[in-house]
């Protein structure tokens, strides 16, 4: 069993969980930024599914320009929340701002905070991975 091939596929369930509960349970409306870090993340449910299932360990390939982007949109998207003069090059025009915070965890912990940490988690996990199949 490869440990972080197993733990990326977690991550990216849990994160997949989280913004669906967020969305369809709590009914917190995804502004554009939140659709791009969707689009990143689910597929790497079933990627990472069928890659721990067949142990196919070059799946870092195809994850890491994924996950990398996806910390890239989950970085810029917390800055604009958090950084008040990047507001003014905010993309979301209509609809949910992009800088609007529907949870704030301990002052800092936003949604695309958690989304970054999920990607950077997957990516971390996928870099081992890729030194291991390096190494061998």
């Amino acid at each position: 069993m490869n440990k972080p091939l197993l733990l990326s596929w977690i991550l990216s369930i849990i994160a997949t969980a989280g913004s669906l509960y967020f969305s369809e349970i709590l009914h917190y409306v995804p502004c554009t930024f939140c659709w791009y870090q969707r689009i990143l993340m689910y597929p790497l449910v079933i990627l990472l599914g069928r890659a721990f299932y067949e142990q196919d360990l070059k799946i870092y390939r195809y994850i890491l320009p994924l996950s990398i982007l996806g910390m890239l949109v989950s970085g810029y998207h917390y800055s604009l929340q958090k950084i008040p003069a990047l507001q003014q090059f905010e993309m979301c025009q209509s609809g949910v701002p992009c800088s609007g915070e529907y949870i704030n965890w301990l002052g800092f912990i936003t949604i695309p905070f958690l989304s970054f940490i999920a990607f950077t988690l997957i990516t971390i996990c996928m870099a081992l991975l890729m030194k291991k199949k390096i190494s061998m």
